[in-house]
């Protein structure tokens, strides 16, 4: 009987011997969806994989790419049914929606114990916080991007004015496009500055007068006096003080190709357009960047950006390997030539290369970006934020169209901001009920 016992142990051990090295042998054979937006970035996404692969044996990604509309569009149907990648990208503009919605994993406890924060911008995760409306994190960034004030380095010689630095209030910055805007027989041949509507145009200015848009505790809209300082002060530089052409004068260009052309000697938008301003402007002329001028309410400690994230599926049967996946790709899978010129790499390894300052190319003041990646960083993104900004169908109706008829001369900026006020708040009633 005793034999019989332990002969009937000894099998039971052996099978679960067994057992145990075909689930170790499956937990080999591991398949990630990973689902990433833009075509260009294909075969960049393809080396990083294939890296990613060679360092684990037995991992397969499955990489999904698609253009950006079609992009969201399906993954917001895959969310629905409870069938998200196990890896995607997140932007910023949707993070607080899909985190409150359920749809991203809760990131915390990863980033707490495992992960190298040395190695990272921490204040970029925090923006996720931010704009996520918690005190969890939700998403993994890899990338950064800020505004700058680009300005014509030839124009600023030929007027013998001072480049513009990092004291420049807006006094400074109202003198200097006076001074750059040039009239001849009436007509103006060159102005001193370029803006619109747009948000990059026109909330980077707010936040460097320490104003605010929303209030995060009602999400409403409700622009504060530094705000609408802001504001009235870039109207101005058009309906009064001439130094900026109204939005309808620009037609023939593209928006981010005034500059670029020549037309005007300084704008305020996304770093990411350095890229552009090489191709456009070549060695045509002498050109730099410098921070958005300080407002009088303003204190220099912060700057206007945001990061693009990896967002994890709640859902994936492999959420260990999905969050190792996700912080490689995020770090030391990346390598800078897998950055537009003007992005900022999360990753700070990679920022901080001496290459990464490409002293060979227009602008010289790249490392600039670098000070702005460890301000503080402030956004007014929330839910339906493109809808009360004015994309697509709310053009008109959002803040963007407000303003560009302000400049234009079709509605005085009371009137305008007015409406904003009764147009935001009804968008965003809808979606904070």
């Amino acid at each position: 009987m005793k034999h019989r016992s332990c002969r009937l142990f000894t099998l039971v051990l052996v099978g679960l011997c067994v057992s145990l090295f075909f689930v170790g042998a499956d937990a080999k054979n591991i398949t990630l969806q990973y689902w990433s937006w833009g075509s260009s970035a294909k075969k960049q996404n393809e080396e990083i994989i294939a890296k990613f692969e060679a360092e684990n044996p037995g991992v397969k990604i499955e990489l999904m790419t698609l253009e950006p509309t079609e992009y969201w569009v399906k993954l917001r149907l895959l969310a629905n049914q409870g069938k998200l990648p196990d890896v995607f990208n997140m932007s910023s503009g949707f993070l607080e929606e899909w985190a409150k919605a359920g749809f991203l994993k809760d990131l915390t406890k990863d980033i707490e114990e495992d992960f190298n924060k040395e190695d990272f911008y921490m204040n970029v995760l925090d923006v996720g916080k931010d704009i996520a409306g918690t005190s969890k994190y939700y998403a993994l960034p890899y990338d950064l991007v800020t505004t700058v004030l680009f300005y014509n380095k030839d124009m600023f010689d030929k007027a013998g004015i001072a480049y513009p630095n990092k004291d420049w209030t807006w006094d400074d910055f109202h003198k200097a496009a006076k001074k750059l805007t040039i009239v001849k027989n009436g007509k103006v041949q060159q102005y001193g500055f370029w803006f619109f509507g747009r948000y990059t145009n026109v909330e980077s200015w707010i936040f460097a007068n320490n104003g605010n848009l929303i209030n995060q505790a009602t999400h409403t809209y409700e622009p504060d006096a530094n705000a609408i300082e802001a504001m009235k002060f870039l109207c101005e530089l058009v309906t009064k003080d001439k130094v900026a052409p109204a939005k309808k004068e620009m037609g023939a260009y593209r928006y981010q190709d005034v500059f670029p052309h020549g037309v005007a000697a300084m704008w305020v938008d996304g770093s990411w357009f350095i890229d552009n301003n090489r191709i456009i402007i070549g060695d045509k002329f002498k050109w730099d960047i410098a921070e958005v001028p300080i407002g009088p309410h303003g204190d220099g400690k912060t700057a206007y950006g945001w990061p693009d994230f990896f967002a994890l599926s709640p859902n994936s049967p492999n959420a260990a390997m999905a969050w190792k996946f996700a912080k490689f790709f995020a770090g030391q899978g990346m390598t800078l030539d897998m950055f537009t010129a003007g992005m900022i790499p999360a990753y700070k390894p990679l920022t901080e290369s001496p290459a990464f300052l490409e002293k060979d190319k227009q602008p010289a003041n790249i490392g600039l970006l670098l000070t702005q990646a460890a301000k503080t960083l402030k956004t007014s993104y929330t839910q339906g934020w493109s809808e009360w900004r004015g994309y697509g169908p709310a053009e008109n109706l959002g803040l963007n169209g407000i303003i560009d008829a302000i400049i234009d001369g079709d509605m005085p900026f009371d009137e305008g901001m007015k409406k904003a006020e009764i147009n935001i708040n009804a968008i965003l009633k809808r979606y904070y009920k």
